[in-house]
């Protein structure tokens, strides 16, 4: 089997700092797991690496959609498996890097997802509370994700349903579990204080490199912005309450910094939970030559 490397963990450890240092060390490609950095408009909120941080490592699946378009994990596991082999074929490395744990796993293993149904026509008659009960008839447990008032994530649900042979939720589950590839997957690790300063000063720093204004900037040309799946990234969606005047900004700050933090943990208990992890803690002062060394016998 081709081998894929994987660096993950929680939000703001560091991950695309450390892949690039490996993929020029150990001759690689990236590939984002990022499910909101394939969107083209949204780059502070994203926390999307800039180019001059990518030190001409060619990275994959940044800046593909616009913020208007649906991304799915059908999507990302057809796209990320074509970047797989592209980068294969050239005899590189493929390194896949970010905490969207679903993502990952959908691209790494045998999961079939299918492809989201075309039909629509036939939802557009019914208001939104109709179009809610007949999700929560197929599966309520992903009926509990969704806003009645979110008509299109309700449409895209149903058409995502379309495809299935039963529900969601059991789809998922009676599917087997076999890597597709010779993967080695490295976490990186925090300890919780300093990863909670870590999301803080990154939640700063994201304000101060105009966070706002890129936000204010795309509502003002479309006051339908948080119809949009991308707009409920983190990040993102907690400013719908600013426009709305139904929070103030310091409180959107404070909002983005409490949800990332909670992500951060949801993030550790998923991977703890779905994916093979070889954790290393940043604390270690020679985390580095642990990973290079977890690396080096994993390609013996």
């Amino acid at each position: 089997m081709y081998k894929v490397l994987i660096i993950s963990g929680p939000t703001a450890g560091g991950k695309s700092t450390l892949a690039v240092e490996l993929a020029k060390k150990y001759n690689g490609e990236i590939i984002s797991g990022d499910s909101v950095q394939v969107y083209k408009e949204l780059n502070i909120g994203s926390a999307k690496i800039k180019e001059e941080e990518m030190q001409g490592v060619k990275h994959h699946l940044i800046d593909v959609l616009s913020y208007k378009e649906n991304y799915s994990v059908y999507d990302f596991q057809r796209n990320g498996r074509e970047a797989i082999e592209e980068i294969i074929a050239k005899n590189n490395l493929p390194i896949i890097v970010g905490g969207t744990g679903l993502y990952i796993k959908a691209l790494l293993y045998d999961y079939q997802f299918p492809q989201e149904s075309d039909k629509e026509d036939d939802y557009q008659a019914l208001d939104n509370e109709a179009l809610y009960q007949m999700i929560k008839d197929k599966d309520e447990e992903a009926a509990l994700k969704l806003h009645v008032n979110n008509r299109k994530r309700l449409i895209r649900t149903l058409k995502l349903m379309e495809a299935l042979p039963d529900n969601k939720t059991s789809f998922l589950a009676d599917q087997t579990h076999q890597p597709l590839y010779d993967i080695l997957i490295i976490g990186l690790d925090i300890e919780r204080p300093l990863l909670h300063e870590r999301i803080n000063e990154r939640v700063e720093q994201m304000w101060d490199n105009g966070l706002v204004k890129e936000v204010e900037e795309l509502y003002a040309k479309d006051k339908d912005l948080f119809s949009y799946q991308a707009l409920q990234a983190i990040g993102y969606r907690e400013f719908e309450a600013y426009f709305s005047q139904e929070s103030s900004l310091e409180e959107v700050k404070e909002k983005i910094k409490s949800h990332t933090r909670q992500f951060a943990k949801r993030q550790y208990t998923w991977f703890n939970h779905q994916l093979p992890v070889n954790w290393v803690s940043i604390s270690d002062d020679k985390y580095r030559e642990t990973i290079e060394e977890l690396i080096d016998n994993w390609n013996k």
